[in-house]
């Protein structure tokens, strides 16, 4: 985790802002990138989505989050007890880190059965802690993917009203066009924006595009607890930068092209890989990286992202990243111009802070 010096105050109420709840979307825009975006710089710009090719510059590269959403949450039951899953996490061989409501219910050993799925069970490998346990769903990978396939649900947040459960269209809805590796329990929102048509315009700008990797989890979601925003820890997440993909951005850069990071799961990959004289070296592994007013950012130039949620480690990211009193100002513009907020929202085009 990166921080602030001790000394440096940091309070999570200083990261609130009131938000209207008719301004939390509830379906993305159609087409996705009808989209509004906010530029965020030394002015505020209100743009479009659209208008992304020509913000960027040829020679500018974006990085980009292939992740793809599963269907991650799973009813279950040990004995008459019901249980509810949320797969955070894979490891090795068949185990799964999960968060578990009712985690209380289950001990060391336990078996649950996942309910509307055929023959599949899991074993707790250990006593529930903080609300997550490791589940051994066995060997065979097979058997939890029919399970998934038969019972899972895509993991919407809860801020999504779905009192049924997930739509249909949800499916889609909530999958990025770059989705090519199965492991996020949530999406990594920027890339929701993109259509062939806004990338075909991008290629043709002469912006390039890198693709790196990082399996969003269930603590995403979670919300930030305490008055100190350093005593709050971040779920680790896997995540990948190929080297191929760390010699696309490095020469980029290198030829004076920007960093532009679609997301904050690419910026936080990026910010874990960079070394100390500012090159992305190949990355594969765990991040828990807490980026928090106070970082020295090496990596990105620019970050488009969507807008978050008040006193979120999410929030406290694009504060750390383009500065607090900016985007305070920012999201008050926003909220002032009913621009829609989370995950089927609208975007902002942030730039770095000096």
């Amino acid at each position: 985790m990166t921080a602030p010096p001790a000394s440096t105050p940091l309070r999570t109420a200083d990261f609130d802002f009131a938000l209207p709840e008719a301004l939390i979307a509830q379906s993305p825009a159609r087409p996705r990138d009808a989209a509004r975006m906010l530029m965020v710089g030394d002015a505020l710009c209100d743009a479009g989505v659209r208008d992304l090719p020509t913000l960027l510059r040829a020679g500018d590269i974006m990085v980009v989050n292939d992740t793809s959403v599963i269907p991650a949450r799973l009813h279950a039951r040990r004995g008459a007890a019901r249980i509810e899953i949320m797969l955070n996490r894979a490891e090795a061989s068949g185990v799964w880190h999960a968060l578990i409501r009712n985690a209380r219910r289950l001990r060391a050993g336990d078996v649950v059965t996942i309910e509307g799925a055929e023959d599949c069970a899991a074993t707790v490998v250990a006593d529930p802690e903080g609300g997550a346990a490791m589940l051994d769903f066995g060997t065979d990978p097979a058997v939890l993917a029919r399970a998934l396939d038969q019972a899972g649900e895509i993991p919407l947040p809860p801020y999504i009203a779905r009192p049924d459960g997930p739509r249909p269209e949800d499916a889609a809805d909530y999958q990025p066009i770059f989705a090519e590796r199965p492991g996020a329990v949530a999406a990594p929102t920027a890339s929701l924006h993109f259509t062939d048509a806004l990338l075909d315009a991008l290629a043709a700008r002469g912006v390039t595009r890198a693709t790196v990797t990082l399996h969003v989890g269930a603590g995403t979601f979670l919300p930030l607890r305490g008055g100190d925003p350093r005593a709050h820890r971040l779920h680790a997440e896997w995540g990948e930068i190929s080297p191929e993909a760390a010699d696309a951005i490095n020469a980029a850069r290198a030829s004076g092209g920007r960093v532009v990071a679609i997301g904050t799961t690419a910026l936080r990959l990026l910010e874990s890989a960079v070394d100390d004289t500012g090159h992305i070296q190949p990355f594969q592994g765990l991040t828990e990286l807490f980026l928090l007013p106070g970082h020295r950012f090496r990596t990105a130039d620019l970050l488009m992202t969507n807008f978050h949620l008040p006193k979120s480690t999410l929030f406290m990211l694009v504060c750390a990243f383009a500065g607090t009193d900016r985007m305070k100002a920012a999201y008050a513009h926003a909220v002032a111009q009913g621009y829609r907020f989370y995950s089927y929202g609208d975007a902002s085009l942030l730039e770095r802070a000096a």
